[in-house]
């Protein structure tokens, strides 16, 4: 992962407490409202949420740790998943039920909240994480990038279908994205300082092996 998206995990992060601060007051209601005026009744949209459904989300995770650990054989790369996903999904649940904000739709008295938003959150990581797998080994640039426009194209149509479908507010969607792509960014770094950290190692068995050898 290129350093530039360090600076902007962090921003996102920012971003994320700001409107966790401002959600509730009148500036963000009214955007909130234009919002929902703007995406509400967009049927193709609202159709684009299956693709943030638990079901959908999954299998395609599922799927993802049977190629990486019957092709690639990348334990560590599963553990990604396995963070990025279950740990991420734990979080949102968590994060949810610890602000009690009710869905657009549900009375306070129904236990159905919507800060962040899930879709939006845990969406975004799991797209992302496949697209991180997927282009990790793709030969040519514009194939990585395809890929990669591909998965934010994604997660976006499924942040807002929320909006659209009038169960989550967007100031839940962008803290959900902003979250979720800090939360991405911290298991990248982790990962990536594993790689590096058993691939010196290996390299340096091979020269006392090497050394061994000669002798």
């Amino acid at each position: 992962m290129k350093r530039i998206f360090y600076p902007l995990a962090m921003a996102t992060l920012l971003g994320f407490f700001g409107i966790l601060y401002y959600y509730q007051q009148e500036p963000v209601r009214e955007l909130d409202e234009r919002a929902a005026a703007l995406f509400g009744g967009m049927g193709w949209l609202e159709a684009m949420s299956f693709i943030g459904e638990q079901w959908m989300i999954f299998t395609v995770s599922f799927l993802l740790l049977v190629f990486l650990w019957a092709f690639r054989h990348n334990y560590r790369g599963m553990f990604f998943v396995l963070l990025a996903v279950g740990a991420g999904n734990a979080l949102n649940q968590l994060l949810q039920q610890w602000f009690g904000r009710p869905m657009p739709e549900f009375p306070e008295e129904v236990a159905s909240y919507s800060f962040p938003s899930d879709h939006a959150m845990v969406g975004l990581l799991y797209l992302f994480t496949l697209a991180y797998f997927l282009g990790e080994r793709a030969a040519a640039r514009s194939v990585r990038l395809l890929i990669w426009l591909a998965a934010a194209l994604l997660t976006v149509l499924t942040a807002l279908s929320q909006v659209a479908s009038g169960t989550h507010y967007l100031s839940d969607v962008v803290a959900g994205l902003f979250l979720g792509y800090t939360l991405f960014v911290l298991i990248a770094i982790w990962y990536e300082m594993r790689e590096r950290h058993f691939r010196k190692r290996k390299d340096m068995r091979l020269v006392e092996r090497e050394d061994i050898e000669e002798r």
